[in-house]
């Protein structure tokens, strides 16, 4: 007998459930649909993993899963818009998406058919439409293999050291600056900077939601944080005050990772967030993709209203 998760999902499986607003199983969806050598596009289901794409298009390969750079998915890492190991951002290898909208409707958008849909479900964290398959573009994943670059580790945690990370972005030319003020801040605090990560990430202009406004560090810091009385809430002061100085140095932060950014934080850095929200009420009025992430930025902009353009 075939296990149940063996059976591919199809897209009118995955329409049927969004329109009845059941649930589905959609790791399902982890084929490789096609491979058009000829054009230099491969057109995946969103689950599908990107060790088996690498595997398809540059069979031996030792790197894997390198694509994802932590992401095991296409569709996971095009609903963030994570950076790939050369430092381009997921949405740089798309040509195209077939979407299931709320209504249960199919629809294929590009940067040049539904632009605006393309530019809404690209890092728009799963909140538009569910993501049936991605077509990419064989050529530009090559090239990032070929150019992939592993972190710098600046300097890293001991063994057996517990601290919990943070994830910002500044610009190159700021970091030396930058990591003094970390380091300043983090004695300050008395919670030692006990570890660091930088990662060069490159701009890209098809998101709604862009976080890579522009060539950025993308730093990854381990705070260390003892097991003492009242040590979360100094946390969260530590972490805002980070979030200030890299907002002070001209940087920002992923928006899909940094929960403790404050609404003040979250308008310098993403301006078009009330818009964002409000055309996901839009194109989704019933409400049918909803998480956690929505509920959180949801009620940090309750209270802003945005009307929408006619």
């Amino acid at each position: 007998m075939i296990a149940p998760r063996s059976i591919p999902l199809s897209a009118l499986e995955l329409s049927a459930a969004m329109r009845s607003a059941q649930p589905c199983d959609t790791s399902r969806l982890d084929r490789i649909l096609r491979v058009d050598e000829r054009g230099g596009l491969i057109e995946v289901q969103a689950a599908t993993g990107w060790k088996e794409i690498t595997e398809r298009l540059c069979p031996g390969d030792p790197r894997g899963s390198v694509l994802g750079n932590g992401m095991s998915t296409v569709g996971e890492a095009l609903s963030c818009n994570a950076a790939g190991p050369d430092g381009r951002p997921a949405v740089t290898h798309v040509e195209s998406m077939a979407l299931i909208m709320p209504n249960g409707d199919l629809v294929r958008a590009s940067r040049g058919r539904q632009g605006e849909l393309f530019r809404l479900v690209a890092g728009g964290h799963g909140l538009f439409a569910a993501i049936y398959s991605v077509t990419l573009e064989i050529g530009s994943l090559k090239l990032a293999l070929q150019q992939a670059k592993p972190a710098e580790v600046v300097s890293s945690p001991e063994s057996g050291s517990a601290c919990r990370t943070l994830k910002l972005l500044v610009p190159p030319d700021q970091l030396e600056a930058f990591l003094a003020d970390a380091r300043a801040l983090c004695a300050e605090w008395r919670m030692p900077l006990v570890g660091v990560r930088v990662r060069r990430t490159r701009e890209e202009a098809d998101t709604f939601l862009r976080w890579a406004q522009r060539e950025y560090a993308a730093l990854t810091l381990g705070l260390a944080e003892p097991a003492v009385l009242g040590v979360a809430v100094r946390a969260g002061q530590l972490r805002r005050a980070l979030l200030d100085a890299a907002i002070g140095r001209g940087g920002s932060f992923p928006v899909y990772c940094t929960p403790e950014a404050t609404r003040a934080q979250a308008e310098a850095c993403y301006p078009e967030l009330p818009r964002f929200l409000a055309e996901k009420r839009r194109v989704d009025p019933g409400g049918r993709l909803v998480n956690a992430w929505y509920r959180h930025y949801q009620r940090l902009f309750s209270g802003c209203t945005v009307r929408f353009a006619h």
